[in-house]
């Protein structure tokens, strides 16, 4: 108790054990660990870099030192030729066979936005199939199995990492189990928790949220990077032999999970941090892009550049600021090594002003109606200032990119997009493959086409929906 109590008064904190004398000797056990778990004087200090941060943040446009992404570190899928997507696709499909890909799935948002209390990959977005989030991904890792094995002659296993949070760990645990891993083997399916922050007053005092436990949220996509070393997670991937590690976030119902063609293309550009991007849609899409700040690689937030500068074009009528960040990213295990060794402490922080339940001076709780505090996150992105070698790849929103973010009343990144959108390529798939026509609500599942193959026995057929190609 000394010893805990030292450490808080040299932090400023020692008010965490104002109600001490008050505590049964199980809620005094509960904030003893509460606090034992902070690194007290590292929290602390996040508080002060993040207000320094937040003071400055609406002061600062980037406009004069911001730059695009130089052309030697950027390619298209619509522009690359079709025997150099081959060779992308042939070098992905290889690294899959050979066992050396992981997929990692940030998992830890609740659907709050989305008007359900369960995590987002449980979320049926309403396909013929009645399919969640989290299915139509495991299934698209299954087919892609099969199709490295097919074309390689090798039958090699992709693992599946789930980044979970507090809130959603249990919840998600359960549903994986109940529908058995969607027939991926349960021992290359493994869910782990990112950490959690505490939250501040806006003076810097740490919020109790009871007399006996202290305020925590989770501590953003970007506390991913201590979650892989404090969860082993890291030591996981460098016993399986682990090489290449596609990250992406859950509410993507297009995510091309683990894309040959993107680890084919990041592989023989030799990078060790690899992002996927597509064209903004227009110039006010509410997006961050991927440019250049000082030289150094980062995502800019539509925020930070003025209306001009994201409004600028080049010669060939594209905007300037164009690649759309989609939190779709590749890494090499030794790049996520040396993050979660090296780098992690320097990351940025990010601050949230919230209305956050707290303890006053006389034991009472309040919910406040106004923000009267401070959660702090990192993001996954931050970690590109870090890379040896960046390299930029350009997908195609129609068929990388629909999240599911809002509810229906949103009209934008909500469940009717999102199914409408996986529909329309469905369709565009079907006719390709010589279907004379598709009508209403056709679904091709993912264990019989991963982007649009193996559908020769479509030809000369019609189809009415609501189907599912199975």
């Amino acid at each position: 108790m000394e010893s805990l109590k030292k450490r808080l008064v040299e932090c400023g904190q020692d008010h965490l054990l104002k109600f001490w004398d008050q505590l049964s000797d199980k809620e005094r056990e509960q904030l003893c660990q509460d606090i034992s778990e902070l690194h007290v004087i590292e929290v602390t200090s996040y508080f002060e870099r993040t207000m320094y941060t937040f003071s400055n943040m609406h002061q600062n446009i980037l406009d004069d030192r911001v730059s695009p992404i130089p052309k030697d570190n950027i390619a298209s899928v619509k522009t690359a030729d079709k025997d150099q997507l081959k060779i992308y696709k042939k070098l992905g499909l290889e690294e899959i066979a050979n066992g050396r890909v992981a997929v990692l799935l940030m998992a830890g948002g609740q659907g709050t936005r989305l008007g359900v209390s369960y995590p987002k990959g449980m979320y049926n977005v309403g396909l013929p199939s009645g399919k969640s989030l989290f299915q139509l991904q495991a299934e698209r890792i299954l087919r892609l199995q099969d199709i490295a094995k097919e074309e390689c002659g090798k039958a090699g296993e992709i693992t599946w990492y789930i980044l979970t949070s507090e809130a959603t760990h249990d919840t998600t645990v359960d549903f994986l189990q109940k529908y058995n891993y969607f027939n991926l083997k349960e021992k290359n399916v493994k869910a782990f928790k990112q950490g959690m922050l505490p939250c501040f007053t806006l003076d810097g005092k740490i919020i109790l949220d009871e007399k006996y436990r202290l305020s925590k949220a989770p501590d953003g996509n970007g506390g991913l990077y201590r979650a892989l070393m404090t969860q082993k997670i890291l030591d996981d991937m460098i016993q399986r032999g682990t090489r290449s590690v596609h990250v992406h976030s859950v509410d993507n119902i297009l995510i091309r999970v683990a894309d040959p063609i993107f680890l084919g293309y990041c592989l023989s550009s030799s990078t060790d941090c690899g992002v996927k991007v597509v064209e903004k849609s227009s110039p006010n899409e509410a997006v961050g892009v991927v440019c250049k700040v000082d030289g150094i690689y980062q995502v800019v937030e539509y925020s930070e550049i003025s209306k001009e500068a994201t409004e600028l074009r080049s010669d060939d009528g594209k905007l300037i600021y164009n690649a759309a960040n989609i939190c779709n990213h590749y890494f090499t295990v030794d790049f996520l090594r040396a993050v979660a060794n090296v780098h992690e402490k320097k990351m940025e922080l990010h601050v949230a002003k919230k209305k956050i339940p707290y303890i006053d001076e006389d034991g009472n709780r309040n919910v406040p109606t106004s923000p009267n505090g401070i959660k702090i996150e990192k993001f996954v992105f931050d970690v590109f200032k870090f890379a040896n070698q960046l390299t930029v790849w350009e997908g195609i929103r129609e068929e990388d990119f629909s999240p599911v973010k809002n509810a229906d009343f949103a009209g934008e990144d909500c469940p009717s997009t999102a199914r409408n959108d996986v529909l329309k390529l469905h369709k565009k798939w079907l006719l390709n493959a010589g279907a004379t026509s598709v009508t209403n609500d056709v679904e091709v599942s993912p264990l019989l086409s991963y982007a649009g193959e193996n559908l020769s026995h479509v030809k000369g057929q019609s189809f009415e929906g609501p189907y599912v190609l199975e």
